[in-house]
Formats: structure tokens, sequence, C-alpha cells
């Protein structure tokens, strides 16, 4: 089972990708392994400074010799006036002093709600240590790293939620586009409607892009074992990606607790929140998310959102709190099996395929 057309594109011989998982849930031991064991290993690089990007590419070319992609978030309009003083933190702030309690954290302090890493500074870096690939999500990639990225021979994958974002981007360049149905674990990437707008299903998603675009379509969300990879394939993906399944083998970044709650009953249930980040994400429901559900809209915009939050996540997962932590999960999440490392799971998911497919399915 090859990699077809995006196998001839990037030159890997298997027809997956390992979705590129951000907040530090991504490790180098997770991507290498993926890329050494056939597919396209993904590193979600978008908190990361412009040095530690060079450092990070540095360290995958020395871990594997085989292609990887690394991925930023393109930024949103919407979010370019996001920061907020102190009297207006004060509010969402103090909805947080519970959980900060106990966890053992001191409050944020409004001082400490500062902008993340500069998205030009970090491509910048990214395209000068010319990883084989680079990836986005949530938008389109300006038209200088388009260029860039073709004057240096760095293949470009974009990533669309619906049928117009995947158009837009092929007519910018890109060189593989990422169907992300609304079944996938994390944030959605919508970028020319509103989310609401743009919760497509990857199945209904999927043979849509494929007829409306001429690059290589890669099927992502829903999929964890070989029949979706199967059905994805059928529908006119020329390959997948696979996010929660690989998040839960032992090489990924995720905390122990977050690994539980992916084999466990409750990981049936997802929901779409911005409770998390101030961006709309995919999870499993727990305690948190219950317990604010009422601000659901009240809550501030990303990036605010998230730093409100990065102490409570982490701690969390350190001390092993499903109730609090951002559980990102995809509908398929009750599929995984938290037993594999990383290329026992990828072996395990094509044998699977190969079976599936002499059954005709």
């Amino acid at each position: 089972m090859s990699a077809g057309r995006l196998g001839d594109l990037l030159g890997i011989p298997l027809p997956v990708v390992q979705g590129p998982f951000g907040g530090g849930l991504s490790s180098v031991a997770l991507a290498a392994a993926v890329s050494e064991g056939g597919g396209l290993g993904s590193y979600g690089a978008h908190i990361l400074a412009p040095r530690e990007i060079t450092d990070l590419v540095a360290e995958l070319k020395a871990r594997t010799t085989r292609p990887f992609a690394v991925n930023l978030w393109v930024p949103q309009q919407d979010e370019a006036g996001a920061w907020l003083d102190a009297a207006e933190l004060a509010p969402h702030i103090r909805r947080l002093h519970p959980y900060y309690d106990e966890l053992g954290l001191p409050a944020v302090a409004a001082g400490d709600v500062t902008p993340g890493p500069d998205f030009d500074a970090q491509v910048d870096a990214l395209l000068a240590a010319a990883p084989p690939v680079v990836s986005f999500v949530m938008g389109i990639p300006p038209r200088r790293v388009m260029d860039e990225a073709r004057r240096r021979g760095i293949a470009v994958i974009g990533t669309a939620t619906t049928v117009d974002e995947a158009v837009a981007l092929e007519r910018a360049g890109v060189d593989a586009v990422v169907a992300s149905g609304a079944d996938a674990g994390g944030h959605r990437g919508a970028f020319l409607r509103p989310v609401r707008e743009s919760l497509v299903g990857t199945f209904s998603l999927v043979p849509q892009v494929a007829d409306a675009v001429s690059v290589p379509v890669i099927a992502a969300g829903g999929i964890a074992d070989g029949r979706g990879m199967a059905a994805a394939l059928a529908l006119g993906a020329d390959a997948v990606q696979i996010g929660t399944a690989f998040l839960a083998t032992r090489e990924s970044g995720a905390s122990a607790a977050h690994k539980r709650a992916l084999n466990s009953p409750e990981a049936r249930t997802t929901v779409l929140t911005r409770l998390f980040t101030g961006r709309t994400a995919r999870g499993i429901v727990n305690r948190f998310v219950r317990d604010m559900a009422p601000y659901e809209e009240a809550v501030p915009p990303y990036p605010v959102q998230s730093a409100l939050m990065q102490s409570i996540r982490r701690e969390a997962g350190v001390q092993g709190q499903e109730g609090l932590g951002s559980l990102w999960a995809g509908q398929a999440a009750a599929l995984t099996d938290g037993s594999r490392d990383a290329r026992g799971y990828l072996a395990w998911l094509m044998d699977d395929l190969r079976g599936r497919d002499g059954q005709g399915v």
C-alpha cells in the first residue's frame, strides 16, 4: 500500500501523516518514529520561539534522515487586538481562582499575560532551518512564505475545514491540502467562515475536496484504524492524517492523565469548546468543561484565555487531574490503544488496512 501522489511529492512510502500537536503535546521522538516507520512525522511548533524552532529542526534532522513536517498557526485577524488591560482581565482571572487554588498555583497576574512568539519571526526561522515539509493551520500562508519555501525546495501543506478553504489554499500554491473534518480533535482551523459554519464531517468533506482541487488530499478527523483509512482512500483521499491515535502512543508529549482519558469510556463523548484557549477545539468532556459551560462565550479570545489557562493545563497533567486538563481528542478516540509505541501502531494500522482491503472494505 503506497502513498501514491503524496508519496511522490514528499518521498514517503506510506499514506500516513501524523497530526501535529501544539501546546507541548508533540515530541521529537514521536515525529522521528513515524518518519522512520515510513509515514510523515509532524511537530506542532506554534508556541516555540524562533531560536527554539531552529534547534527543533536541527534535532529532527539528527534523529531521522526521512521527511518530516513542522507546523505553525497562521494568525487570525480577529485576534490581532485581543490583549486586554488589567481591569478587563480581572474578572477572567477571578473566574479561574478556584482552579488555581485547587492545584496549588498562584493566580496569573495581569502583567504575566503577554503575547506569544511573533509569527513572522517564527516562519523566518522555520524557512531558514529548511525542514523537508512545513504545514499550516488556521489560514493561508503569506505569499512571501510560499515563494521562499518553493525557492528552498520545501513542500507546503495547508489545512482546510471546508471546500472553499481547500480551493483558496490551492490557489495560493500549497502542494497538498489536509481536509480536516469536524470529527478531528484539537483546534478547529476555520478561516473563511466562523467555526460554527465550517463544521463539515470528514467523510462528507473529503470527496468534495477531492473533486474541487488537483493537489493531493489528506483526510483528517475520526480515523484511527484500517476501516477509517480504507473509507478515506475510497472517497478520494491520497493519504490520511491521524492525530488522536498517535497522541495515545508512548512517545507523544501527552500527560499520563491525558492518555488514560483517551482509553477510557469518557472518550466516547467529546465537545467543541473555547474554555481552554479562547479558540474552538474538540476534547473530552470533563469537570472543568461542565463547570465552566455557562462561560463558554464569555471567556476572552486566543491568546489571552490560553495564557490564563496555561499553568492550569500544565499542572493538571503533572498532578494527574483529568478533570481539569485540556483532553484534546477526536471522535474516534475510543478506538485508540495506548499500549503501543508509534512504530508499532503504524505497522498495526497498515496491517489492518491491508486486511480490510482484502475483505473488500
